[in-house]
């Protein structure tokens, strides 16, 4: 009876710090979600009757491009990422196990950057079109046509040629899953296997992929600005910093976030259909099959063609302007650039997996129903394009110098100018937003791979909460969140739009400062910048082609 009042009091003084631990997540949440809501706060503003005029003259053609551009990226990803993915799969044939992961390398090159580098690839004054006039003797333009690469056509092209890897992993994996025995029934029913057993299975799996391509193509700024294509992004730049009306640009943000919307439900349908069964006790994954020299062939055109476009080609005229003197060097400029890349992209990733670590722990281990969608929600930034969560971020950081600045106002009689609207913190205030989703995916696939009752165990054996999460859960996922901050990391190092918008005056990063070049018509000087941006996206690169083999490993191909 003497010791009960001391049980009590650790009892609730435990209880008072996970509740701590609690309220701390929920407000991280709130903050993940705010900059999504002011979105549609920002669109009720006043818009001086340009939202009218917009509609009668640029929206349609707006809305127009942005559907033609997504069709023309669909068509080429699922072009490049499912032959490649059935061929790596399903044959064994000469460098396949080099192709399974060099298949992957596109998507280390930004959109922007390929659209660059194929410019002056395919330009009239370039080396393709300079060798086909000194082959035929052709002496000018007049003489001979070729397509112009700054046009919808190029634009669905390049970008298409980056961002297939998305479809390519997804088949990959459901090529990779899907049971010997089905293709053995496919067999005796003397049916052709990848368009009768291969693809319907895989369907749901690349619909999925193909939504997070055309989630990317509306939020793409870099390639269309740089072609004159005019998407619905564009016009939101162009309505927000040409015309210096934020309301018509969020307005615009609205109707393209309902494109998004579309693909987020779509990708769902996908997924919740992404079912089949096998009869047997245990599902045995097929072996690869060698195939004859015409197979062979397919099998290697399949895998080089999307390789040599999306990333040999880019990567060589950047290499052969750095091989030609003309960008050997950092100049001051640059190396800005690059530190401050380096500023960004690590304190976001620092940032983003720490708050990410916390939801989703306490999501996990202490949180109920609501809990965990409150963190699902704080992870949905991902899903909206940069320019459309720069708005809300203005509009909500805004909103609150403008609290923050009456509040000194009233007590002081001082007024003060903006406080959190300004500097490098709104540039990651904004990244760390967006790139939640990358984090909280990261963190949440290491701890489903837990046994469900190792935070209880380690509570019976007198570990609070705290010191559970820190001595037991921690390094148990210390991979997965390395893994998921090195994503986020590169993510933001390529990251455009949003640091176009938001940075301070004279800061530039790698992607900022390759833009500006790029944009001169003087992209061989910023070709070691770029390079860099490539190069710091392989890494991840390795780590998918690394988790895909895990998943064959695990199905015994």
């Amino acid at each position: 009876m003497v010791d009960t009042p001391a049980d009590t009091s650790v009892l609730r003084g435990t209880r008072s710090r996970g509740a701590a631990w609690s309220w701390a997540a929920i407000l991280l949440c709130l903050v993940c979600i705010t900059p999504i809501l002011f979105v549609f706060v920002a669109a009720t503003g006043d818009a001086e009757g340009l939202w009218g005029h917009l509609f009668e003259t640029v929206l349609p053609r707006y809305v127009a491009n942005t559907l033609s551009l997504m069709v023309g990226v669909a068509l080429v990803a699922l072009g490049f990422g499912i032959p490649g993915a059935w061929a790596v799969s399903r044959y064994r044939f000469p460098g396949r196990r080099l192709f399974e992961w060099m298949l992957l390398l596109p998507a280390a090159v930004p959109a922007y950057l390929i659209a660059y580098t194929y410019t002056d690839f395919l330009e009239y004054a370039g080396p393709v079109q300079r060798a086909l006039r000194d082959l035929f003797g052709w002496s000018s333009a007049r003489d001979y046509w070729f397509p112009e690469i700054r046009s919808l056509e190029g634009a669905s092209l390049v970008m298409g040629a980056v961002l297939y890897p998305y479809v390519y992993l997804m088949a990959r994996t459901a090529f990779t899953l899907t049971p010997a025995s089905l293709f053995e029934a496919g067999r005796l029913a003397n049916r052709n296997l990848f368009w009768s057993v291969g693809l319907p299975i895989a369907r749901p799996a690349i619909v999925a992929g193909l939504a997070l391509v055309l989630m990317e193509t509306i939020s793409d700024f870099g390639t269309v600005e740089y072609f004159a294509v005019e998407t619905l992004t564009l016009g939101i730049f162009n309505v927000w910093l040409g015309m210096n009306n934020l309301p018509a640009a969020a307005q615009i943000a609205c109707l393209a976030f309902f494109f998004v919307l579309a693909l987020l439900i779509l990708e769902r349908y996908a997924r919740s259909r992404r079912q089949y069964s096998d009869t047997g006790r245990k599902a045995v994954a097929q072996t690869a099959i060698q195939p004859g020299p015409a197979g062979t062939a397919w099998c290697l055109a399949a895998c080089l063609i999307p390789i040599v476009v999306g990333f040999v080609v880019p990567v060589g005229v950047l290499l052969s302007f750095v091989l030609r003197g003309y960008s050997l060097s950092l100049e001051d400029a640059a190396l800005d650039a690059v530190l401050n890349s380096l500023l960004i992209s690590g304190a976001t990733a620092v940032t983003v997996m720490a708050v990410a670590a916390l939801i989703v722990f306490v999501s996990v281990y202490r949180g109920g129903r609501w809990m965990r969608i409150l963190a699902a929600m704080a992870a949905v930034g991902y899903a909206f394009p940069g320019t459309i969560l720069a708005i809300g971020v203005v509009t909500a950081v805004g909103a609150l110098d403008s609290g923050i600045s009456a509040s000194v106002e009233a007590l002081t009689g001082v007024p003060s100018g903006a406080l959190l609207s300004s500097g490098i913190g709104l540039v990651l205030f904004a990244c760390a937003v967006r790139f939640m989703a990358v984090g909280y995916g990261a963190i949440t696939t290491g701890v489903q791979r837990l046994p469900p009752n190792m935070m209880n165990a380690s509570r019976v054996l007198g570990h609070g909460f705290a010191s559970s999460f820190h001595h037991v859960i921690l390094p148990l996922v210390r991979t997965s969140i390395l893994a998921g901050g090195m994503l986020v990391f590169v993510d933001v190092m390529k990251e455009l739009p949003m640091t176009l918008l938001l940075r301070p005056f004279n800061f530039e990063t790698m992607a900022t400062h390759v833009y500006q070049y790029a944009k001169d018509e003087l992209l061989e000087e910023a070709a070691l910048p770029a390079l860099m941006i490539v190069v710091a996206g392989i890494g991840p690169v390795i780590l998918m082609n690394a988790a895909l083999r895990r998943i064959g490993a695990g199905r015994g191909g």
